[in-house]
């Protein structure tokens, strides 16, 4: 065999008339600008020698190669384009089989789309996921994919963004033939062979028409599918360029297709939604890292978990571990409240089976995980007791008490508390360095954020198990300090507080709930306040009829489970404005000797919103946050910030600190001390820093 290197990161190796273009690019084989120039003069090489008959593209390492490299993006073009490799391998003269393994994903499957055929394992996914990072795939991914597999699957994966495993990706059309695991390379190089054998012509997929003709012959397949996937796609630009695109692929030439697609790529990729996207995709990452911890903190290990308490939350925490194989003792005080608990956890399993996601076996084999228990001594045996008891400080104490006599040595005792001191929770026991929160977000089954909040005495072994643990069940860990409602609620708190003081002055909820839902939030706060229930933490016997909550609760109208809350609902819970809120507020106003006057949206989007940003910037300045994009990070995966926008620390920085600073103190002078600037905002803006620099 001749070994040639071509960069630092593809060799070819020939033997006989076969040559096989190898790239090593560990991790994930991106398609780094050291790639691309050692593919382009691979090809470049095999096409101009005549020995060659066939060519097999393969990878080293555990994948295929799994995109673009993402550090490039946004900087001048070094070397060849991927554009440039896919003409040398498309136009090679010669079959080339991709031999996929792992991941072909984005400019990887755009890659592999550009050989005359693909070969791949059962356990490779291919997919085309830039979606997610607010753009679309920009070396004819667009123009080739529904040539191949036609334009209905080629829309779905593009906008999706999700994997496709191999055996669909055979049946639809996107891999030709399917390998044993172990035989990869082997199989490829077969199918190579054959080709040249059998003197088969070259399939360039950019000369396929069939399936365009297909999609030409259904005119009313785009708008459909707009149609279809309206909500989904609500606010995001990069969903509807991705339609465009193959709207082009199905109408236009190749060429004119490819143009189309290039012109759409850039203008997503120089716009702030997919700036906004990519800054997310990197947040997340950055979350799990604790600037200043010893590099050698090893985790805890978690072989058993117990959770106190079979509610809603509780039962939704122990579905997370169930899910990943890892046992659960959940503890109630009454059976009837664990037989209840347990039966609405197996009810949501069977629920998800009833989709298809999971399996039967998969419903009992998680189960199968859950132990119910009405002794609370049977922490005894937990490496992590999580407590999700009522928000109420004396029962949580209480709670910590026993458990510090119970629990095992080294056991992490953990409190679900929304907004309470952990710092007082763990006095209680003699191991604070063991106690720290773990703030789930319901349904905790399935919100993906996880606030982890580091008490002042909590060991750094401690921090590192729950932030290993939320990567292990899903979640995405960031880290908060001890202060009232943390990251999330406390900032919710300020956007709360402007909300019903603008029901009072002028503005109705629906006004408000339509801004914050324009904006791109999933519901307004009144919306959410009758979804989640207006009588949540509410007592009737501690009501001072002071407020509209107050008032409503009073009269019975809780939220969308009474039929009545701010909104008034029909049988399939459809909200309407109601004029008995309306009367309510109208009477509150008048009795506080408020003046109403008419709100613009822009005041009701700036009144909400930027409060929370200079909330944000006090979470900063006090260390309850180490980044602003943590802080990002909790509103996206916790309270559906929309992520074309970043989180509200991003966004704010898009707006404008200077902006966001003179607004605040405007209204500090009209309003009040609810507005006064975070000395933090103040000293950026003087700077001229963003929040980075904090």
């Amino acid at each position: 065999m001749l070994v040639t290197k071509f960069s630092d990161t593809v060799r070819l190796e020939t033997e006989g008339d076969l040559a096989v273009v190898r790239v090593d690019n560990p991790p994930v084989n991106a398609l780094s600008a050291d790639v691309r120039a050692g593919l382009k003069a691979a090809f470049d090489a095999v096409g101009a020698n005549a020995d060659i008959t066939a060519i097999v593209l393969a990878c080293d390492g555990r994948t295929f190669i799994a995109g673009a490299d993402i550090r490039e993006f946004g900087k001048p073009m070094q070397g060849p384009s991927l554009h440039d490799v896919e003409e040398a391998i498309e136009n090679v003269g010669k079959p080339v089989v991709a031999a996929i393994h792992g991941t072909a994903l984005g400019g990887g499957l755009e890659v592999a789309l550009a050989c005359h055929w693909r070969v791949a394992v059962p356990s490779a996914k291919c997919g085309l996921p830039e979606v997610k990072l607010g753009l679309l795939p920009g070396a004819g991914g667009t123009q080739r994919l529904p040539r191949l597999v036609g334009a209905e699957a080629a829309l779905k994966m593009v906008t999706g963004g999700d994997h496709v495993p191999a055996k669909k990706a055979h049946a639809m059309g996107l891999v030709d033939e399917l390998a044993d695991e172990g035989g990869l390379e082997a199989a490829a190089i077969a199918f190579a062979r054959k080709a040249v054998a059998e003197g088969k012509p070259l399939r360039r997929i950019r000369d396929m028409d069939e399936k365009l003709a297909e999609a030409r012959a259904n005119p009313g397949l785009f708008d459909e599918f707009r149609k279809a996937n309206a909500r989904k796609f609500r606010g995001f630009e990069a969903p509807e360029a991705n339609i465009k695109c193959i709207e082009a692929a199905v109408n236009l030439p190749f060429d004119e297709g490819m143009k189309f697609e290039r012109d759409a790529f850039m203008k997503l990729m120089t716009g702030s939604q997919s700036a906004a996207q990519r800054y997310v995709f990197f947040s997340e990452r950055e979350a799990a890292k604790i600037p200043n911890l010893d590099g050698d903190v090893k985790p805890r290990a978690i072989g058993k978990v117990a959770i106190i308490g079979a509610g809603t939350m509780g039962g939704g925490i122990a579905m997370n571990f169930a899910n990943v194989g890892i046992p659960v003792t959940i503890i109630e005080m009454k059976d009837e409240a664990l037989q209840r608990g347990l039966g609405v956890i197996r009810k949501n399993y069977e629920n998800t089976a009833a989709k298809g996601r999971i399996s039967a076996d998969d419903v009992e084999k998680r189960m199968g995980c859950l132990t119910g228990s009405l002794d609370l001594a049977s922490v005894a045996e937990a490496d992590l007791v999580i407590e999700a008891v009522f928000e109420n400080m004396d029962i949580k104490k209480e709670v910590f008490t026993k458990l510090d006599a119970l629990a095992k040595p080294g056991a992490i005792l953990a409190t679900n508390t929304s907004y309470l001191d952990v710092d007082e929770i763990a006095s209680v026991t003699k191991r604070p360095g063991d106690v720290l929160g773990l703030h789930f977000f319901s349904p905790a089954n399935v919100m993906r954020l996880l606030e982890i909040v580091r008490a002042e005495k909590t060991a750094s072994d401690v921090l590192v198990t729950a932030l290993d643990l939320a990567r292990k069940i899903g979640k995405v860990g960031v880290v908060a300090g001890v202060c009232h409602g943390f990251i999330g609620n406390r900032m919710l708190a300020a956007r709360q507080r402007e909300a019903q003081k603008l029901i009072l002055e002028g503005a109705m909820p629906w006004d408000v709930d339509r801004v914050l839902y324009d904006f791109g939030m999933p519901m307004g706060p009144f919306q959410m306040g009758d979804l989640a229930g207006l009588d949540i933490g509410w007592s009737k016997e501690t009501s001072k009829g002071e407020t509209v909550r107050d008032l409503l609760c009073e009269m019975d109208r809780r939220g969308q489970k009474t039929g009545a809350g701010f909104y008034d609902y029909d049988e399939k819970r459809v909200g309407s404005p109601s004029p008995v809120t309306e009367k309510i507020i109208l009477d509150l106003s008048a009795k506080a000797g408020i003046k109403r006057r008419s709100i613009s949206d822009e005041e009701i989007l700036e009144r909400c919103l930027y409060p929370m940003v200079n909330e944000g910037a006090k979470i900063l300045e006090e260390g309850k946050a180490y980044r602003a994009s943590d802080i990002d990070i909790v509103w996206i995966n916790g309270y559906g910030w929309p992520v074309y926008r970043g989180g509200p620390m991003f966004w704010g920085e898009l707006v404008g600190l200077d902006k966001v600073l003179k607004r605040m103190q405007e209204f500090e002078t009209t309003m009040g001390a609810d507005f006064k600037p975070s000395a933090l905002l103040e000293r950026l803006v003087r700077e001229g820093k963003g929040f980075s620099a904090a």
